[in-house]
């Protein structure tokens, strides 16, 4: 029989609120998890960012892909930086089907003179490949993965190059990095390299969004929002927009925003506007890809070099030597973190009638509020990565979904749990040194 202080923390989530704004969820069971996404000549210019992309089945006799399917939708961010200011905008291009057109054309955003631009693509579905006519890849500086594969659901072009101007207008003074800022748990407010809410690929979605209508799909913006009401949003659910939306709207907190060049006057987040701040504000510990990251893994073999390539996409520090991409290590820091922080959070990460939107799930197909989304991502990550043949503890989270596969209830054994970090403090010292933010800072400049 379990002893009297052995509770096991019980938490089942009964969702108060309608459901969130932001659709991921669709009643194909089993869309062709592999698009293309067709890149448009130049697209590093103004007309380029202009022109929308075609989403396109890989292989055709997998099945069809659309962008409303939320399982195949894919997404395009940019950010512009003026090197003559060093400021920086950012411009969300517009994917739609292969063969269909926009409901409104977009905008053509005017971009500063010898403006530097990066692109950051991210994907619902497993693997995302970047097609163009030929030269245009290259010419663009785009990487989908290496010669052995794609990373999966996230690719970039000339993304080092922007990191690298954003460092000089850093230095210079001329970019101002804006503190992280305190959360209403009185800790610091999440980065994406915070291990409270980093999962086994990090840094790989956007926290962009289109609008869904009946004529077709179109930037969300101020204008098409009013002239569509009745509109569906749809989005990338993890990663970035979870820090962005769920997580800083959930704990007080407010993500960097720049200006939206295709709707004046909005201040929008972003990728790397998200990897800068934390690039400079994340104290240590500091989540960076590791080695077992399932998309940095060739015919599942550790793969340095693929690592490497989309460190570079993010702005993080090159792997030397193995001990810097460490998986156990990383799954030590996520046990010491995550659980513990979303215990402290759980009053505001579960929606009340007091705060209705505060803690909704940002992805209802997979759990029922911010807390169960988060326990499933955690308990779903330390079994992808093998934590437990990594550290040889079990995984502290068990979760429970319902007929739909929506996860409405987590457990914790907070005895269990504890006494697990303890044994985890022996080697703490050695692994928050391997982690080390100011090392992080310094090799990524």
């Amino acid at each position: 029989m379990q002893s009297r202080n052995s509770v096991t923390l019980f938490v089942c989530l009964i969702i108060l609120a309608a459901a969130p704004a932001v659709l991921f969820a669709q009643s194909d069971p089993a869309p062709n998890p592999n698009c293309t996404i067709i890149v448009p000549a130049n697209p590093l210019t103004a007309q380029g960012l202009a022109t929308p992309y075609q989403l396109t089945a890989t292989d055709p006799n997998g099945g069809e892909c659309h962008e409303t399917t939320p399982d195949q939708s894919a997404f395009v961010q940019a950010a512009i930086l003026d090197p003559a200011t060093g400021q920086v905008a950012i411009y969300n291009p517009l994917v739609i089907d292969v063969g269909t057109g926009p409901a409104v054309p977009p905008v053509v955003p005017t971009l500063p003179a010898n403006a530097i631009v990066g692109l950051w693509f991210g994907y619902n579905g497993d693997t995302l490949t970047l097609q163009a006519d030929s030269g245009v890849l290259d010419a663009a500086n785009c990487v989908n993965g290496v010669a052995s594969g794609n990373f999966g659901q996230f690719a970039y072009c000339n993304a080092p190059a922007f990191f690298k101007a954003a460092h000089r207008a850093i230095r210079r003074g001329q970019l101002r990095v804006p503190p992280l800022g305190t959360a209403i748990d009185g800790k610091a407010c999440p980065s994406v390299r915070d291990f409270y809410a980093v999962d086994q690929d990090q840094s790989d979605n956007l926290p962009t969004t289109y609008l869904s209508t009946e004529i077709g799909l179109a930037q969300k913006t101020q204008a098409t929002t009013a002239q569509f009401p009745d509109a569906i949003t749809i989005g990338n659910p993890s990663d970035n927009r979870l820090v962005d939306v769920a997580l800083d709207g959930a704990l007080g907190c407010t993500p960097w925003k720049a200006p939206d060049l295709a709707d004046p006057g909005s201040m929008v987040p972003s990728l790397p506007l998200n990897e800068l701040q934390a690039r400079a504000f994340q104290r240590s510990p500091v989540a960076l890809v590791p080695l077992g990251d399932p998309m940095v893994l060739s015919d599942g073999k550790l793969d340095r070099s693929k690592a490497n390539a989309y460190r570079r996409g993010v702005d993080q520090p090159q792997i030397f030597y193995s001990f810097q991409g460490n998986t156990a290590r990383y799954c030590r820091q996520m046990y010491r973190i995550a659980p513990a922080r979303m215990l402290l959070d759980l009053p505001y990460l579960v929606p009340d009638a007091a705060h209705p939107t505060r803690g909704v799930s940002p992805d209802p197909a997979a759990a029922d509020s911010l807390f169960t989304f988060l326990a499933q991502r955690f308990a779903a990550t330390w079994d992808i990565l093998g934590c437990t043949d990594l550290t040889r503890l079990t995984n502290p989270i068990t979760v429970t979904a319902n007929g739909d596969g929506v996860v409405t209830a987590a457990a914790i054994n907070t005895i269990t749990y504890n006494k697990r970090r303890q044994w985890l403090s022996s080697c703490q010292r050695q692994d928050d040194s391997d982690d080390d933010a100011a090392r992080a800072l310094t090799t990524t400049e």
